[in-house]
Order: structure tokens, then sequence, then C-alpha cells
């Protein structure tokens, strides 16, 4: 017998156990959305390799060491897309989306990154992301702050914390980098190869480091809060007063700098203590150059990103494995004409009803056989169906989950009493 396949490293299976957290996770995080005005856009898997080195940076970890490229049939370096941001803002250009307009979007799906695996890390993740394209002011920063924070409510999640900073414009973000390098100048001899190979062109991204030698150099380093000019300064201290005005309390992080080059002004991290070293759940910040360095015209834009397969995570902490969902309705049929019925019986209960979920037994096996996997399967009814039944036109109604008798019932009367029960409690 032949070996059974193992999944590539890093792309992990999800499995039916494992999807009733998705599931609430992703149509709360839908619902919310919507309310703040928020409109899906679906984009490619793929993508011109261009895109992700013109906006995420030539020098970040992602662009230099995890991203799958490689070249089509037709000779064009592409890549599976490592983050979503760059894929929303051309699609925003190719489509015309941003020609005196303003867009609020969201998006959701795989992304691909080649790191090391570990819990929390996979080189197949998901992510939801929201996106602001045309807004300047402040309060869409505060706006997206405060939704974010919003759904860790309505999740139920308690142990995150939030940590922001801000990068200022490119102007004052040169000043800041002069300082920088004229610092670890003095200190080559501390330096690993990375951080020696970006001191010239980006010494921002060697805040970034996360070789824990350099961890003390580091926090020795420049603050980059002490260089902003004044209407970043202003920009940001905005910000805090309105998330201070919410009740969204935030730590302020003056290291926090992001993985990809073309975040301007607010930055920000949802963090929390109970994943181990991926402690990041989502995160985001302005984004004001990335519509121009793509070929736009000058679009403010801000937006976040949060990592799916953390937050399951973190709602599998708080509420333990839910486990695959039972059906409402278990079909027992026994006989060949029995088992005709029994299928016409599910289909009519699944359109007059539709929010029952309706399984039919292994029709082939016995009637104890099909009612015990009825019993196990954790349906609420058990509907039966053999020739008394058939012979009298009725079906019966046994409960399996309370002590009550069986009734028999014609298909109305059946309709009637499972759309009068209670609704079941997950």
């Amino acid at each position: 017998m032949a070996t059974p396949l193992q999944p590539v490293r890093g792309m992990n299976d999800i499995l039916p156990q494992d999807e009733a957290l998705w599931e609430k996770l992703e149509s709360t995080a839908e619902a919310l959305f919507r309310a703040y005005g928020y409109h899906r856009i679906r984009i490619p898997v793929i993508e011109r390799t261009e895109l992700f080195s013109r906006s995420i940076g030539e020098l970040t970890d992602i662009v230099e060491k995890e991203m799958y490229t490689f070249e089509d049939r037709g000779g064009d370096s592409v890549t599976l897309r490592p983050e979503a941001t760059a894929g929303v803002v051309r699609a925003c250009l190719s489509n015309g989306l941003l020609h005196n307009q303003q867009q609020k979007l969201w998006c959701s799906g795989p992304m691909f990154r080649r790191e090391k695996p570990q819990k929390g890390r996979y080189r197949q993740f998901h992510q939801l992301s929201v996106e602001a394209l045309g807004f300047d002011e402040p309060e869409i920063d505060a706006e997206l702050i405060v939704m974010s924070a919003r759904l860790w409510r309505e999740l139920g999640l308690d142990h995150v914390r939030l940590e922001m900073n801000s990068l200022g414009t490119p102007e004052s973000r040169a000043v800041y980098k002069d300082a920088l390098v004229r610092y670890f100048s003095r200190h080559l001899d501390a330096l690993d190869a990375d951080s020696l190979r970006r001191l010239e062109r980006n010494p921002l991204r060697i805040l970034d480091s996360k070789n824990p030698d350099m961890a003390e150099l580091i926090a020795g380093a420049p603050v980059l809060t002490e260089h902003l000019d004044d209407a970043s300064r202003a920009h940001f201290e905005r910000v805090q007063q309105l998330l201070g005005d919410c009740g969204v309390e935030a730590e302020l992080n003056p290291r926090l700098v992001r993985g990809l080059d073309y975040y301007t002004r607010t930055v920000f991290e949802w963090l929390t203590d109970r994943l181990g070293a991926q402690s990041a759940v989502c995160s985001g910040g302005r984004y004001d150059g990335l519509v121009a360095q793509l070929g736009g015209r000058d679009t403010p834009a801000v937006g976040w990103a949060l990592g799916v397969e953390r937050i399951v995570e973190l709602l599998r902490l708080e509420e333990g494995d839910p486990g695959i969902r039972a059906p409402d309705v278990f079909i027992v049929s026994v006989g060949d004409a029995a088992r005709r019925a029994a299928f016409a019986a599910a289909e009519q209960l699944r359109s007059r009803v539709p929010a029952l979920t309706v399984s039919i037994g292994a029709p082939a096996a016995g009637f104890k056989a099909q009612m015990r996997r009825a019993d196990k399967s954790g349906a609420r009814y058990a509907v039966i169906i053999g020739d008394d039944e058939l012979a009298a036109g009725t079906l019966g109604l046994k409960p399996l989950r309370v002590d009550a008798p069986q009734q028999s019932l014609n298909l109305e009367q059946l309709v009637s009493q499972l759309s009068s029960a209670p609704e079941r409690r997950e």
C-alpha cells in the first residue's frame, strides 16, 4: 500500500471541528465591517513580483527571504501574495477606483510566506484586512483602531493590548535615518550581517531585527518620536485623543516600526501574551505614499490586517474546542420506498425550515444501527420513516436529547413543530 501523502510543510488543513471558530470570527467581522461602511473586495492570490518589491521594500525580510516567487511559463516573475494591502491598492488603480473617490474596503483569504513554521506562524496563513483610501484625517486612523477594539469585545477576547507609534513623514524620517546611521556606525562590531547590509540603505529595518544579541544595542538607539515633524505629531496626538474619548487604551512604543516599508505616520499592533512568541494578532497603520509609489496620484490611506489562525487560537483558549456542529434532525428510514420518502422529506425540511441542519442516515444499515448513529451525531430529533409511517402518510418525530414520547405527524405538522422548536444553543 502506498504511503499517504502529507501536506507541504507549513501548509495546514483546516478541519471540520475547527470550522465553528473560523465561522464565528468571519461572520462577526463581516457584520462589523458592514456596520462601519466597508465593502468587500476580492483580489488575486498571485501578483507580479514587482508589486511587492516596490511596495513592501526590497530590504525587508518578507521580500528578501520569505516570498514564494517563481517564473511562469510566459517568463514573468510572479509571487504568491505575502500580504493584502499592495494587492488592494493595485486593484484600485487597475479599476479606476481612486479617481476623485474614497474607498473603504475589506478582504480576506490566504497569504504565503516561507517562514520557519511554529505554533501561530505558518507558510500559508489567512488574514482579514481593512483598508481606507483617500482619507487624510486622524479620525479615520482612530476609526480603524476603534473598530478592531470593538471586534475583540464582540468576540469576547480580553487578553489583547494595543501598542502605537508614529513614523512621521518621509522627510522627518530621513532626518531620523541619519541619526540612526550615526548611532549604529559607532557600533559596527555589534551589527549582524543583515544589519550591516541595511545600515546605509534602510537603517529603520535594523530596529525590526529579531536577533536577540542586538536587543540591547537597539534599545539604546535614538527614538523616532523625538524627530517627528509638527504635523505628524499633531496628527498622532489627535488619534490618541479620539481613542481616549472612546475608552480605547493604548501604550506608546517608540520602537514600533512594522516590517513593511510603505508605512507612514500612525502605526499600531494588537498584542497578546497567550500565544507564546507569536504575540502580534493584528497590525496596521498609515501608508500615505503607497498609491503614488505604485503609479497613482498622491492618496492618503490607512489599514490593518489580523491573523485569522491566531485569533481562532485565542477563541479556542477562551471557549474550548466546540467540535463539529451537530445536526438538528437525523432522518432514519427502513426499506426502499422509505428511503425515497426520506430523501424527499429531507429536501422539504431544508426548504421550508432553512435554519435546520438535516442529515440522512445510511439506509443500508438496519433501524437500530441508524438510531445509534442518530444519537451519536448529537441531533436533537430523529425523523423515522418505515412501512407503518408510509402506510399512514405520517412521519415519526422522536426527541433524542430530552425524555419525551415519539409523535406521529404529517409533513405539515412536522414542519410546524420543527419551526417552533427552541433554537439550539451552540
